[in-house]
């Protein structure tokens, strides 16, 4: 029984693997083509940032789960910084960049946006790790980070007329939510046994669908963009609450697992307490990082 799961989840991550190379990677190399024909030179420039922002990101969280310390008290320090750090940062870079935008097009509409994104991304969190699939909850994050995209790029499309110039700021907006979400959904997915390169799929996404609504040149209809860049939008703060480094939740942070006496005092205790603190320490120098770059724009 147990080899027949292992060859159903071998050939599971190879289907994803094949769908998100030719999707994600053939997908991105096709519209480029198209979009340098267009003149969307502007679109092109977006998608591909956020594209290798991601896939740096994912790449870094690869490398960095791989390499980490198989002592379980190292590596819970380590992925309570990563994931801290992460965290902190996508909220922030939400909170600075992708709501103010949601709700600038309609502010009704755009926070009703958020909340469906969020109930939405929690749904799909939820039903995942209800399903009985291994590592069920980490697949979630690839498919909640594409949809986000898919949205952000149906409404960058939209309105790309619009938008300002490409300068440091709109790259600051991209770089500081799509690596620290490519680098912390690589880790989970590497310390559930599944592959990354699913996250292709999500790093194109924005180009998958900005470009092709770029060159419709649809009608610009607030409400409408609103309630799709806002649930864009609560997807990822759903993601990026997500992986607040919640040290009493069993996602390998658990205190308890350093030393298996959990909170009762001792060597365990002190453990657990300081790893408490480093969680609040790294989510809060995450987002003063991004806090940071943007007041030195």
């Amino acid at each position: 029984m147990t080899s027949l799961l292992s060859r159903l989840k071998n050939r599971e991550d190879s289907v994803g693997e094949t769908m998100a190379l030719l999707t994600g990677g053939g997908g991105m190399v096709v519209l480029t083509a198209v979009g340098l024909a267009a003149s969307l030179t502007k679109l092109l420039a977006i998608a591909w940032v956020a594209f290798g922002a991601m896939m740096v990101g994912a790449w870094m969280g690869a490398r960095s789960e791989e390499g980490a310390s198989a002592a379980t008290k190292q590596r819970g320090v380590g992925l309570v910084w990563a994931y801290g750090l992460s965290s902190g940062a996508m909220i922030t870079s939400a909170t600075l960049f992708l709501v103010p935008n949601a709700i600038s097009h309609h502010a009704a509409l755009g926070g009703l946006g958020i909340a469906v994104g969020i109930v939405g991304g929690f749904s799909i969190h939820t039903l995942h790790a209800g399903s009985g699939h291994t590592g069920g909850a980490a697949r979630s994050v690839t498919w909640e980070l594409t949809l986000h995209a898919l949205g952000a790029g149906l409404v960058i499309g939209a309105v790309y007329a619009a938008m300002p110039a490409l300068g440091s700021t709109l790259g600051l907006a991209i770089v500081s939510h799509k690596a620290p979400a490519g680098y912390a959904a690589a880790r989970r997915l590497r310390r559930h046994g599944r592959s990354v390169l699913p996250l292709l799929l999500p790093a194109a996404a924005v180009g998958l669908t900005a470009l092709p609504v770029g060159l419709a040149d649809p009608p610009t209809l607030n409400g409408l963009h609103a309630l799709v860049f806002g649930g864009a939008t609560g997807l990822f703060l759903h993601v990026a609450l997500d992986f607040l480094p919640r040290c009493e939740w069993r996602h390998g942070l658990h205190p308890g697992a350093a030393g298996g006496s959990g909170d009762r005092g001792g060597a365990a205790g002190g453990h657990a307490h300081r790893l408490r603190w480093r969680a609040i320490g790294s989510t809060l120098l995450g987002g003063a990082v991004v806090v940071a770059a943007w007041a030195l724009l």
